[in-house]
């Protein structure tokens, strides 16, 4: 039996676009994956047996982020630190809320949005580094964050408040881990312009509302969006770089 030491890697909304292609590139032999989504894809587990990778699934609701970390802080403090090369944490599930302005927004769509988009991830990372505070690997943390969390747009302000949050609380963590040794690097990301779901439910808004739906429109029509397997290979690219998490907030083109 191999002795070999694996790389773990725990990833939020594994189950459709770019985190389902990120899912399906990260295992590979010598990987561990925890998946942590609202459903589970047989598709990875018959790519994690093909490979050789191991691979859990959760369905989780990311909106009750509470439980969500208290069940990954309970397994990673079960885990034996000696099996584990390197420890990352990927936060890439969020959702856009209805796209309408702030006045006409329901309570409970916004705070859905920022549960799952800013309170989950901050919570997921709480857990993920107090757990592995005392292995003595490579520890990392990337933030799928999105350049409406940098630029302010019309009928966006749930989406847009959950990912500059997300920014901001990546820099303060950049701070506390660079104070401690063997600390965790970090980075917010924004990934680009992805053809997702996401996308989609942009383009297809009420106009009257979403004063730049034409703009997403265009995107699309010139052929200007970014694969959801593009991005994934893009992303995790950066996330291998020697030098990430020198920037805590950066943009995968950039």
């Amino acid at each position: 039996m191999s002795t070999s030491r694996l790389h773990l890697t725990i990833l939020t909304g594994a189950s459709r676009g770019m985190g389902l292609a990120m899912a399906q590139l990260l295992l590979q032999p010598g990987h561990q994956l925890l998946c942590l989504s609202r459903n589970t894809q047989p598709a990875l587990e018959q790519a994690a047996q093909d490979s050789g990778a191991l691979l859990e699934q959760w369905n989780v609701d990311l909106a009750d982020g509470v439980s969500a970390a208290e069940r990954l802080s309970a397994w990673l403090e079960a885990l034996p630190a000696s099996r584990f090369a390197s420890a990352t944490l990927i936060n890439n599930a969020g959702v856009i809320p209805a796209l309408v302005p702030l006045r006409d927004s329901a309570p409970t769509d916004l705070a859905h949005a920022l549960r799952v988009g800013l309170e989950a991830p901050m919570q997921l990372c709480a857990a993920f580094l107090g757990a592995t505070r005392d292995w003595n690997v490579p520890r990392k943390v990337l933030n799928v964050s999105s350049g409406l969390g940098r630029r302010a747009m019309a009928s966006q302000a749930g989406y847009c408040a959950a990912k500059a949050g997300m920014d901001h609380f990546t820099r303060c963590l950049a701070m506390d881990e660079a104070l401690i040794s063997h600390g965790a690097k970090v980075c917010s990301l924004a990934p680009g312009v992805i053809d997702t779901d996401m996308q989609l439910q942009l383009r297809t808004a009420d106009a009257a509302f979403f004063p730049d739906r034409s703009r997403f429109e265009g995107l699309k029509t010139e052929d200007q969006l970014t694969s959801p397997e593009e991005a994934a290979r893009r992303v995790l690219a950066y996330l291998a770089r020697p030098d990430f998490g020198e920037q805590p907030v950066a943009d995968v083109r950039g």
